[in-house]
């Protein structure tokens, strides 16, 4: 994504526009980057499919980003923003080889499924809408689908020569096309009539032992990544010749206020009483809510996902009223006073979550859901600090802010070590006798390997029963699953696809 933003067309979203049927110019320079492109494919397929989200698929991510910069040019550097996602991206690809956590593993996985063609398809300068518009997300999932299929012509016109070798190698896309067909025909057929006849299985045993231990997962992997050269080599295609999406002209949105106004009146006038009831709860204290049939525990140690579900509700209500409201006349003011009522009536309940949660766990100490539900309402918190200055101005954009953010908040988690303050935390209270349990197996196998030497803390030789609680019935002893676990863990870093930094460190 360049600095440079291009004028925004008013309408709705992008259609893909018709592609040419003309035969794409192909230069030995594209032809050149298909080799490489197969082989990124087959490196691709083979973290991604066989591997998952592992320090394999992080190197195809950085292998990409080598791809694009070569066949697309400088323009990957170039700009601000698009340096900043390209190292975004790179930290995402990197945390995969650094933590053992799958959670934050998957959820990077699907962040880079976002990002990356995000910042691919930016920089070809097809896209019109900034990065901060959220309709751009649309626009270049418009532009992904268009790229991916309608870059096709690329491929097999890369594959068929010009010039004097045209003569001699015009049969090279059927050559391909035979052999790669042959060989998956065989593959499936030759083990289908060797269990049909003992004498040829008995004859072609040798031979199908070696294949299958040599090159059966060689070839499996190299045909799917012959499946994923025509559309990536389609999009890096398309990404240096590219073809902008048509827009149509509608008017921006504008709607009366009133409809608005009756709707935040209405949330305004819910919290109030919400928040009053609160209040006598906490000034009442234990008396009032025994009167209730209520124990205090049970009030003050539930309630704070409702809490942070509402505020999501809330800034979703207040930005689409600020963005499709018509902005003149009184109704407008009056709507402003009400979304800043209810900007703040959210942050009260953001602070009555954070407090209720501040008191769950102390009762029953940090858990890797709980650790995530404190950073998701600090980021909520963010969230509504940003309306609050889009209230003041209303022509400020709240994504502008609010999608650096987000991205800077993510990465934040991920460099905070979640997992060794959780098993901290749990083994602490478990030693001071705060609490006569403490789940081993979830520490141990749940979460990441950097649980494994805060458990070092307990006796080994002390059985799982009395850790777990009565319902554990294994004999287990704490010592016998950090080794088990420590034997996982070497495992992992014997193959360079499962590596990680945390496996390394929990091996030694």
């Amino acid at each position: 994504m360049s600095d440079h933003i291009a004028p925004l067309p008013a309408g709705g979203p992008a259609k893909p526009t018709q592609i040419s049927s003309s035969t794409p110019e192909i230069a030995f320079r594209d032809r050149l980057f298909l080799l490489f492109t197969l082989c990124f494919c087959v490196l691709l397929a083979d973290a991604f499919f066989w591997h998952g989200p592992t320090a394999s698929l992080g190197i195809a991510v950085a292998a990409w980003d080598v791809l694009l910069g070569c066949y697309v040019g400088r323009r990957v550097l170039f700009g601000r923003k698009s340096l900043a996602l390209l190292l975004y991206n790179l930290i995402l690809a990197a945390s995969l080889a650094l933590g053992s956590n799958w959670y934050f593993r998957l959820w990077n996985l699907l962040a880079l499924l976002v990002l990356l063609p995000v910042h691919a398809i930016g920089l070809s300068g097809a896209a019109s809408l900034p990065w901060f518009r959220p309709a751009m997300l649309w626009e270049r999932f418009c532009l992904l689908l268009s790229n991916l299929f309608g870059g096709l012509g690329a491929f097999f016109a890369a594959l068929t020569p010009t010039g004097n070798s045209a003569s001699r190698s015009r049969r090279l896309p059927a050559i391909l096309f035979g052999g790669t067909g042959a060989v998956i025909l065989l593959c499936i057929l030759v083990p289908v009539l060797a269990s049909g006849d003992a004498l040829f299985a008995a004859v072609t045993a040798d031979l199908r032992i070696f294949v299958r231990s040599h090159f059966t997962l060689a070839i499996t992997k190299l045909v799917c990544g012959m499946a994923l050269t025509p559309f990536v080599f389609g999009f890096l295609y398309r990404l240096r010749h590219p073809k902008p999406l048509t827009r149509s002209m509608a008017g921006a949105p504008t709607a009366d206020p009133l409809g608005f106004v009756l709707i935040l009146a209405a949330l305004d006038a819910l919290y109030l009483l919400f928040l009053a009831v609160q209040s006598t709860g906490i000034l009442g204290g234990e008396a009032y809510l025994a009167q209730r049939g209520i124990s205090y525990a049970q009030w003050a140690r539930s309630g704070f996902f409702q809490m942070v579900g509402v505020t999501v509700v809330n800034l979703t209500a207040i930005l689409t009223a600020l963005w499709a409201a018509r902005p003149n006349g009184r109704l407008w003011t009056v709507l402003r006073s009400l979304s800043a009522l209810l900007l703040a009536e959210s942050l009260v309940l953001l602070g009555c979550a954070a407090w209720r949660m501040t008191l769950y766990v102390q009762a029953y100490g940090l858990s890797f859901k709980r650790c995530l539900t404190y950073w998701g309402m600090v980021m909520m918190a963010l969230f509504f600090l940003t309306a609050a200055a889009k209230l003041i101005q209303p022509s400020r954009s709240f994504c502008r802010i609010a999608f650096p953010l987000a991205l800077a908040g993510w990465l934040v988690l991920n460099c905070i070590p979640v997992d060794f303050l959780v098993a901290k935390n749990q083994v602490d209270r478990y030693l001071n006798g705060e609490s006569p349990t403490i789940s081993v197996h979830y520490l141990a196998y749940s979460l990441s390997y950097d649980t494994l030497s805060q458990l070092e803390r307990l006796d080994p030789d002390l059985p799982l029963s009395r850790c777990e609680g009565e319902w554990w019935s294994s004999e287990d002893t704490v010592g016998s699953l950090l080794t088990q676990r420590r034997n996982a863990a070497r495992e992992e870093c014997a193959d360079w696809h499962t590596w990680s930094l945390s496996a390394f460190l929990a091996s030694r």
